[in-house]
């Protein structure tokens, strides 16, 4: 009688094979997570990017470039006295690449030795005034300067309270100026006051 022995053979290679697809199955969770995280990371870096640009070319473009200043040299429009020791005049022009703004967006602060003096661009204010060049009538609050239009800009600087006219008091050399235009950008100025007549140059 034949007696047959049968031996089980075990097949490892459906495990193999298994291990591998879990693995591979592994890669590509983690792959994807981190291509996620990349392009997340990458959208917020270009919104960053743009926000910062704009607010960038908005404080750029949008403020005054001062081509010069003087003490004023007298009344303007009947409206109010600009003299020589109450007022300055200066002669401006909106930055390359602004959009038109409002006049009664704009306003200033001077700074001196006495004290603050603030007030708002609008028509009918006694404090400041602003004009297309060579005109003689100031802009109503509601008008848009444009780019590339030259105005000349009048500003009280002495309200009574407080003078930071040239010929003031406290005899200041310098004194700061401030420009403000809306959510737009800020131009910075420093009068020098090296004498006090009329039409003397002072930025």
């Amino acid at each position: 009688m034949k007696t047959e022995s049968k031996r089980v053979r075990e097949d490892d290679v459906a495990a193999i094979g298994i291990g591998a697809m879990i693995v591979f199955i592994a890669l590509i969770l983690v792959a994807a997570v981190a291509a996620a995280v990349i392009i997340q990371t990458a959208e917020k870096l270009q919104q960053n990017a743009e926000t910062t640009g704009e607010d960038t070319a908005k404080n750029l473009a949008g403020k005054f470039i001062i081509y010069g200043g003087f003490v004023a040299t007298g009344a303007l429009g009947g409206e109010a006295e600009y003299s020589a020791d109450t007022a300055y005049m200066f002669h401006a022009q909106l930055a390359p690449g602004s959009t038109p703004i409002r006049v009664d967006s704009i306003t200033y602060q001077m700074f001196c030795d006495a004290g603050k003096i603030e007030s708002v661009f609008a028509q009918g204010s006694a404090d400041v005034q602003l004009m297309d060049d060579g005109d003689s009538a100031p802009l109503a609050g509601t008008v848009e300067l444009q780019p590339q239009q030259p105005y000349v800009l009048w500003i009280m600087a002495d309200d009574g309270a407080v003078d930071c006219a040239a010929d003031n008091a406290d005899g200041d050399s310098s004194i700061q100026l401030h420009i403000h235009i809306g959510s737009g950008g800020s131009t910075f100025v420093t009068l020098n006051i090296d004498s006090t007549e009329a039409g003397a140059e002072v930025a």
